[in-house]
């Protein structure tokens, strides 16, 4: 039984180790910044590596908690996230004044992730959520000199309360209409009713909040911008692929009988997630309010992927798992230039190729990827999402994915064309990349490309889905 528990929450219990030993280095004599960051980032690799040893399948807690190889391999997805965001910002990490509670918070959210992720009923999911959705809030408050910073941890406390408030007032509902809130009892007291309908209604409110699905998005450009761009990363790859896992799971195995119910509702969320998330990117300058509204926009295409049971899974996970590689690599050129110049707006990238091409490079490649153009990783994640959305027949809701992505192409070469084409009189100057984000730039880089063209990684996939 202890052997059990050991294995099958291996990837809780390191995380958890990590947070006491940062605890126990904090409440003792502390260290430097410059001799934690590479400690954690130690830990942070081992904790990944070990995500691919002595793995199996099984329940705990009477089915509270369960897990397998697909849930397995999702956990080491962000724990891959979490390790390159140590890396590519370790500029500023290296500076704050508190980097152990930065760590604590974001380990913190990431085990409530991993108990989401693992949740076998709507209780242990909700206790879940508020883990890994509190810390998340302080985090985006790191920058305690900076008033939008305090503004932006405002407006994520507020947005959050509201959704777990329509989250718990959904889960009564279902509690009531069918009597139990285990994940493996619910598709046998599913009916189709219209009470079932509504409750089910206000659990899609509740991950359309902490997706930025529209109209549930308005939160997330003013917190992107407030926030340190190490939790803006956090926000944009790890919160959003963790919840990406749970609803896909929830859609495919609880609620799989309300397929047609919310199989139309995922269509016309998943139409005007692109149509807005790609018009009001367009109108942005601040990098970090650019990519959020961009990645509003990738939600959207999640969905379509999500509309394809039941195959679904795999294209979703293997779109995450090249989302996280581009979109970290495009925050962490913002990381790199935001710290060493303090410019965070488009036009301030004109002309950066003529002082910083490898960071052009890599934010190019990172833009191309995001917006699907082969031979990125990120083209052939779009294929497989339509592709699966097209598995109803809605050839329509196809088209419009398609044109969107064609409209995405516009904004995404506004920031290439601005740093290889346009002119500037006072161009960022010349940065001297850190070591440490410099490899995990190249990390990405590579990942963007192989991820791809290695057809394996997508079988892998599809593999643990049989």
């Amino acid at each position: 039984m202890l052997n059990d528990f050991l294995i099958l929450m291996k990837s809780e219990l390191v995380i958890t180790l990590i947070i006491f030993i940062l605890l126990f280095i904090k409440i003792g004599k502390g260290m430097k910044n410059e001799n934690l960051l590479p400690l954690l980032q130690v830990l942070l690799l081992v904790n990944f590596i070990a995500g691919f040893f002595f793995n199996k399948n099984g329940h705990l807690f009477g089915d509270m908690f369960y897990t397998n190889e697909l849930i397995v391999f999702e956990k080491n997805i962000l724990n891959l996230g979490v390790y390159l965001i140590s890396l590519l910002c370790a500029d500023w990490l290296k500076k704050t004044p508190h980097l152990p509670e930065f760590f604590m918070l974001m380990l913190s959210a990431l085990l409530g992730m991993f108990f989401m992720i693992s949740s076998g009923n709507l209780l242990m999911f909700y206790l879940a959520l508020e883990l890994a959705s509190i810390p998340v809030a302080a985090m985006a408050n790191f920058d305690l000199e900076k008033k939008r910073s305090s503004e932006g941890a405002m407006k994520m406390i507020f947005s959050s309360a509201f959704s777990s408030g329509i989250l718990l007032f959904g889960i009564s509902l279902i509690y009531g209409a069918t009597g139990t809130i285990s994940f493996a009892e619910l598709p046998g007291q599913l009916d189709g009713s219209a009470f079932q309908i509504l409750a089910f209604a206000m659990l899609i409110g509740a991950f359309a909040f902490k997706l930025s699905i529209v109209p549930f998005h308005l939160w997330t450009a003013d917190v992107y911008e407030g926030s340190p761009i190490a939790t803006t990363s956090f926000l944009s790859v790890i919160s959003k692929g963790s919840i990406a896992f749970v609803f896909i799971a929830a859609l495919y195995i609880p609620f799989q009988k309300m397929f047609e119910t919310w199989y139309l509702m995922l269509v016309i969320l998943a139409v005007i997630t692109m149509i807005i998330g790609n018009l009001f990117a367009l109108r942005q300058q601040n990098i970090k309010r650019f990519l959020a509204f961009s990645s509003i926009a990738q939600v959207g295409f999640i969905l379509v992927g999500m509309s394809g049971y039941p195959d679904g899974t795999t294209a979703v996970v293997y779109f995450i798992l090249i989302y996280v590689f581009s979109n970290l690599a495009a925050f962490g050129v913002a990381s790199v230039i935001s710290e060493h110049s303090g410019k965070e707006n488009i036009d301030d990238y004109k002309g950066l190729y003529k002082t910083n091409p490898f960071l052009c490079w890599i934010l190019t490649l990172a833009l191309f990827s995001l917006a699907g153009i082969p031979p990125t990783a990120g083209f052939f994640g779009k294929l497989f999402l339509i592709s699966s959305g097209a598995a109803k027949g809605a050839y329509w809701f196809v088209t419009v994915a398609a044109l969107n992505m064609i409209i995405s192409l516009y904004y995404y070469l506004r920031v290439v064309r601005a740093m290889f084409m346009d002119k500037n009189e006072q161009p960022v100057e010349k940065i001297k990349t850190n070591s440490t984000v410099k490899f995990a730039l190249i990390l990405c880089a590579a990942a963007i490309v192989l991820v791809g063209l290695l057809s394996w990684i997508y079988d892998y996939i599809q593999s643990l889905m049989n």
